[in-house]
């Protein structure tokens, strides 16, 4: 039995874990791999059992729910309940997801005798109550796909955990690749308990990840469905727990398996199920410890009973603290819980994120009467408040006999930096009487960035106000170096560029700030950097290739600008406008900041009275862009507009000053551009809003600086970090990647002469393939340097991009039709970075029926084959070639119109024919889906599209096959002639 865990309700995350010292062994397969997992579990207590089929599976959740709600079904009674409450085909992996989340969730009995029970699936209040067994090699034969699982863990019978083995040695994206296999197969096709799965476990023997079950039912692409988020565990020291052995004692172990999936889970808003990262665990259960000891000794009003909690900017902060509060309010002795912002835009930005986790969990205040009413209401829906720090202060002096002043109130500060150390910080904490102050930050405040603010001390000595001063002690760290080294954020690629070396060798004199700034507002050097932006900003946000045409929009990352003052933010604007007029660019680009001088907002402005009038204008071409209806008077909606336009990508690029600096987290931000003296936490926080894990393409955040900000960056890692966080914060230099990247190229060529292709061997393959990942990885790198030009042409790229996606689909093809699995790893989604839309090859088609010219033809044809997204179009496009070739008189709009129009028809008539569908309601509803963009694959209409299926047929025959086969091809049919209708229509 694993002695290194405390066993006991409020520890889940071990202070500091001993690593299994790890003899050599002889060669672990996966079988190996697989019984040696068993056992451990075995020997925490966990039950063996051996199931061979889901119906067996079926029989033993009978036996568990049972056990679970001291109960005995009778056959008529199990039959009914599994019927509804667990196979009800209604009922979807978001459906079974709620029931095991929501801590009032039960089900109904309804017993033989008329009386009703209620049933619960998961203790969720005791949950070491919960009934742990695991099973292994669970065959699943009721589809298409014959499938059989590694191992899955059943808690009350229900499968809530499987875990995927992979041979050491093999990469561990491989793992993942099958599951997301499994649940496109079986997991969650009309597989009743296996859509009650909630946490998946990938392991290799020395590499093991968990990641939170994909929603598949989501209309948008979940985040969850990519490798880039797999998590791994660790100690509350970070130390990363990766090995199978160590994690199955830490993880695994009973409590705080069952700890994680009742307490450090959360299914938001969104329908997406997310799981605490180790470190948001151990912040959580410190503070929550923090407050029952310091309750139960009853030394609370002041700091030590309270702390701090250091997790880099980007780590999830608002999670840890979204769970911390909702923990805290279940402690019956604690009235309130206070999230407390500095800011109004922040208040906003957090009611939002915590509306995201639970709508509702949380209530934001609008002035200090709604304050006043929340703040003294006995709710149970109204324990958790967001408020600045400036109404909570108008609070205190207002209502000066409140009779919250003596409960025992949580006050958790977000970002607490210097503006919570000041006058209004002291009069709240003087009011209240019996409060555990908590603050969260990825920048601390210490001596050497405290600045100028002091305070008295117990021994009447002035003292530097700073973090721990003021919060405490830190309870938790997690530095940005622990969260780049856990790849939970992205490291920074810095460059800094000298823009106008005559003005900035005359700064180098001693003149005055003001006199400085000014120099640099010429306007000789706002138009150079204006246009130096505007001609990198497709390749610094990747939404351009190489060899696509100037102003193609495709899908990438979008930017902020950070400006030195209001000033400089009016003068760029003004330039961004005029240079994109002049180019005839449709890049979106908006301007925000605080107008007036106020507590809330201290953007640095010379004449306010033209800065508002000058807002106000931009706020018109805001609204012309996007058809909206905004103005100063709604300057709060205009901020919360920009902000959702800015995470849904239709705003470009955003000009600020200090608004969206701090707090703002937006996943596709990619690019920060720097026209701004930052230091210390200012820097730091700054830089952090473009390092958000989003997928496969964005490798970093590109940070481009128009001022040298190369020592205070080094300063601000260091203090931060440590001395050496440098090199692992930054990404290297230019040369260092394109030595590498040189090196391949030439071994790709020296390998793989295109004229040798198609390769015929299974080695050659498989050593193709894999340099070609190597090659796309680094180029996703190099294409953000300046310096880079590719030394592979354009062509050679295609060709061997082509020959590359041949194998992808054959070998995908042989993989599925076999039932095997492949260790071959496909970079597929670096590729779609670089992919030409069918804009471009619409422009090159019009060409070529303008010229004739045989060089535009042989690049339509290989960059047809050469792009995921257009391999399926291919013979479309060549048969529209072959029309022009036929056609050279007519017009060409009309004769693509036409061309489409007919091909559209004909393919759809023969899948008709095919598939014996009802040709009117077939017709209808794909115009429906052509008119809405939208293809529908669920739902009672497009059943009646479907030729009549015997109700009576034996399952073999297929019939949900020949279903799903069918509204497969109707899609594809969709997507294929979409693409072009929507082109042709704008």
């Amino acid at each position: 039995m694993n002695d290194l865990i405390t066993q006991n309700d409020n520890t889940t995350i071990v202070t500091e874990y001993k690593f299994t010292p790890k003899e050599p062994k002889a060669y672990q397969n996966e079988e190996d791999l697989e019984k040696f997992l068993i056992k451990e579990l075995e020997l925490q207590g966990y039950e063996k059992l051996e199931l061979n089929n889901i119906l067996e599976l079926e029989n033993n959740l009978k036996l568990q729910l049972e056990r679970l709600n001291n109960i005995v079904f009778s056959q008529e009674e199990w039959q009914k309940f599994y019927k509804e409450n667990i196979a009800n085909k209604k009922l979807n992996f978001e459906d079974k997801t709620k029931m095991l989340q929501n801590d009032s969730f039960t089900l109904t009995l309804e017993k033989d005798d008329g009386s009703k029970k209620n049933i619960i699936l998961i203790d969720r209040i005791n949950p070491i109550n919960n009934y742990l067994q695991v099973v292994s090699q669970l065959k699943n034969e009721s589809g298409k796909f014959k499938n059989r699982y590694d191992v899955s863990i059943l808690v009350n019978g229900l499968p809530l955990v499987h875990i995927e083995l992979k041979r050491r040695g093999v990469n561990l994206k491989e793992a993942f690749n099958q599951i997301k296999r499994y649940q496109k197969e079986s997991f969650l096709q009309g597989n009743a308990l296996y859509e009650f799965v909630q946490i998946f476990i990938i392991s290799n023997g020395t590499l093991t990840k968990y990641y939170s079950n994909t929603n598949q039912y989501k209309t948008k692409k979940s985040l969850n469905d990519n490798y880039a988020f797999c998590m791994s565990f660790s100690d509350a020291k970070n130390n990363i727990i990766e090995d199978l052995e160590d994690f199955t004692k830490t993880f695994l172990a009973k409590r705080n398996l069952l700890n994680i999936l009742t307490k450090y889970c959360v299914f938001n808003a969104d329908n997406e199920l997310l799981i605490m990262r180790a470190y948001q665990i151990a912040a959580s259960e410190r503070i929550i410890n923090k407050i029952k000891i310091a309750h139960k000794y009853k030394y609370y009003g002041n700091v030590e009973a309270g702390g701090f909690i250091w997790h880099s900017t980007g780590s999830g902060k608002t999670l840890t603290s979204f769970k911390t509060a909702i923990l805290a309010t279940k402690l019956d002795f604690i009235k309130k819980v206070l999230f407390i912002v500095d800011r109004k835009d922040l208040d906003y930005q957090t009611q939002k994120e915590y509306d995201k986790f639970e709508k509702g969990a949380a209530n934001a205040t609008k002035n200090t009467d709604e304050l006043k009413r929340r703040i003294e209401s006995t709710k149970e829906d109204e324990k958790i408040i967001i408020t600045t720090i400036q109404k909570l202060s108008k609070f205190v002096q207002k209502y000066d006999n409140s009779r919250i002043f003596d409960s025992e109130i949580v006050f958790i500060f977000d970002e607490c930096h210097r503006s919570q150390f000041g006058k209004m910080h002291e009069q709240i904490i003087k009011k209240f009487k019996k409060y555990y102050i908590f603050g969260f930050t990825g920048t601390p405040i210490f001596e050497e960035n405290a600045g100028k603010n002091y305070f008295v001390n117990d021994n009447k000595n002035l003292e530097l106000k700073t973090t721990q001063s003021t919060f405490g002690d830190c309870l938790h760290s997690y530095t940005i170096l622990n969260a780049i080294k856990d790849k939970n954020v992205l490291p920074f690629k810095v460059s800094y560029h000298s823009t106008m070396k005559q003005i900035e060798s005359d700064l180098d004199k001693k003149i005055s700030t003001i006199d400085r700034e000014s120099s640099l507002l010429s306007d000789e050097r706002i138009e150079k950097i204006t246009s130096y932006i505007l001609e990198n900003f497709n390749r610094h946000t990747k939404r351009q290739s190489a060899y696509m045409l100037k102003n193609q929009r495709v899908q990438g990352f979008n930017a902020i600008f950070a400006t030195a003052s209001v000033d400089f933010a009016k003068k760029y604007y003004e330039e961004f406008s005029k240079q994109l007029k002049q180019n005839n660019s449709n890049l979106k680009v908006g301007v925000i900041y605080s107008y007036e001088q106020n507590e809330d907002l201290d953007e640095f402005i010379n004449d306010t009275q033209s800065a508002k009038e000058f807002l106000s204008k931009a706020i018109k071409d805001y609204n012309s862009y996007f058809k909206s209806d905004f103005s100063l008077e709604k300057f709060d909606n205009y901020y919360k507009d920009v902000s959702q336009k800015l995470k849904d990508k239709e705003l470009d690029l955003l000009i600020v000053v200090n608004m969206f600096l701090t707090g703002f987290d937006s996943k596709t931000i990619n690019t920060l551009y720097v026209d701004k003296n930052l230091k210390y936490h200012g820097l730091l926080q700054a830089f952090s809003r473009t390092n958000r894990i989003l997928n496969e393409q964005k490798n970093c955040g590109n940070i481009v600086c128009f001022r040298d900000l190369e020592n205070a960056t080094n300063k601000s890692l260091q203090m931060f970090g440590d001395e050496k966080a440098s090199s692992i914060v930054l990404l290297e230099n230019f040369a260092f990647y394109f030595e590498k990247y040189v090196v391949l190229i030439d071994e790709l060529k020296q390998k793989f002469d295109l004229l040798n292709f198609p390769l015929y061997s299974e080695k050659e393959q498989k050593e193709f393939i894999k340099i070609f990942n190597e090659i796309l990885k680094l180029e996703n790198i190099l294409s953000l340097f300046d310096e880079f030009k590719n030394p592979l042409n354009i062509r050679d790229k295609q060709d061997y991009q082509s020959h590359y996606l041949e194998l992808y689909a054959t070998l995908k093809q042989k993989t599925e039709k076999e039932n095997i699995n492949d260790d071959l790893i496909f970079e597929i989604e670096l590729i779609k970075q670089n992919e030409i839309n069918v804009d471009f090859i619409l422009f090159l088609l019009e060409e070529y029926y303008k010229t004739n010219q045989d060089k535009i033809k042989e690049s339509i044809l290989k960059t047809t084959i050469s792009n995921p997204s257009l391999r399926d179009k291919k013979e479309l496009i060549e048969e529209f070639l072959n029309e022009i070739d036929n056609n050279k008189n007519s017009d060409y709009k009309s004769l693509f119109e036409n061309f489409m129009q007919r091909k559209k028809e004909q393919e759809l008539n023969q899948l008709i024919k095919e598939e014996n569908l009802n040709e009117k309601l077939t017709k209808e509803y794909l115009d429906d889906a052509f008119e809405l963009n939208f293809f529908q694959d669920k739902g009672e209409r497009i059943g009646g599209l479907l030729p009549a299926i015997n109700p009576f047929a034996p399952k073999s025959e297929g019939n949900d096959e020949k279903r799903e086969s069918i509204i497969n091809k109707l899609k594809a049919f969709f997507d294929k002639f979409m693409v072009f209708l929507k082109v042709d229509d704008e």
